[in-house]
């Protein structure tokens, strides 16, 4: 049975600059994509539990105003 070196191994993705992997790229990159989804989850959380402890916040808003 034969080793193979580290160096043989077939390349899967193409190699990463030092100064580019934690570059900024303004946009709709798949990063911020990713981060979107994360805030939009723990945000649709929070809600879910805020109405399950039993506070609404149209009835907080329509009561704010009222006054």
């Amino acid at each position: 049975m034969e080793s193979r070196l580290s160096t043989d191994l077939p390349t899967i993705s193409r190699e990463y600059k030092g100064s580019d992997r934690n570059g900024f790229v303004f946009g709709w990159t798949p990063q911020a994509e990713v981060w979107n989804g994360c805030f939009a989850i723990i945000s649709v959380l929070a809600n879910l539990l805020w109405h399950l402890v039993g506070y609404s916040l149209v009835r907080d808003i329509s009561s704010l105003i009222s006054y």
